[in-house]
């Protein structure tokens, strides 16, 4: 299957972490349903990590146990910008190369993807969160990104619905290259803003949904 949906972005600001419940409408199968997931085991691993966001050993990943997407952990990504931050990290970024190894009988998309993090923006700095997503091996493209201004001091979370929603060819094996950014500008604000998305500051972890369908 190769039909492609362009992804959407829904975003909550609150410092307290506010839940959105979103309700997602499953694309057209050929068999099964919806809430059909595979009986054998899912093996998710990262096979290549690298840019200004992850250094090695930075990034992981961790399959869900019900089988329904898996989640990318970060544990030193973080931009900043003004004040004594170094003018390197205004701008950081993580690819990382995600391989997800499935049952016979089955293939998968991403339908959807949780991002969560925590910003510091003073009065007058902004900051972006932008991801790419793309299979290995092939030209479809999408990119989303969200703009932050501040002042702002808490948790943010993005949802992009429909992301990569291209099935992988039943029987074959392809990586997922996620190129996430963050980007903070000072501009007229005093002192350091920044923008981060590290497991060390609670509940952060990015979480990836699977649309499951059988071949």
């Amino acid at each position: 299957m190769t039909e492609r949906f362009v992804g959407a972005r829904r975003t909550i600001l609150a410092a307290l972490g506010t839940v959105l419940a979103l309700s997602l409408s499953a694309p057209a199968r050929a068999a099964g349903t919806a809430a059909d997931v595979p009986d054998g085991a899912i093996h998710v691993e990262v096979v290549a990590a690298n840019g200004s966001g992850c250094a090695p050993g930075t990034a992981t990943v961790v399959a869900n146990a019900d089988k329904t997407g898996f989640r990318v952990r970060y544990y030193d990504f973080v931009a900043a910008a003004g004040g004594s931050a170094d003018p390197t990290a205004r701008r950081r970024n993580c690819q990382i190369g995600v391989l997800v190894t499935v049952p016979a009988g089955w293939t998968f998309a991403i339908a959807e993807a949780d991002y969560r993090g925590r910003a510091r923006l003073n009065n007058g700095a902004t900051g972006l969160q932008r991801t790419n997503y793309y299979w290995q091996g092939s030209s479809a493209n999408n990119r989303t990104e969200e703009t932050f201004t501040g002042p702002l001091n808490g948790y943010w979370h993005t949802e992009d619905v429909a992301p990569v929603l291209v099935y992988v060819p039943c029987s074959e094996q392809r990586v997922l290259n996620i190129n996430t950014e963050l980007r903070v500008d000072a501009g007229t604000s005093s002192g350091t803003s920044s923008m981060s998305m590290t497991s060390s500051e609670g509940d952060v972890d990015t979480l990836f949904n699977f649309s499951w369908i059988r071949c």
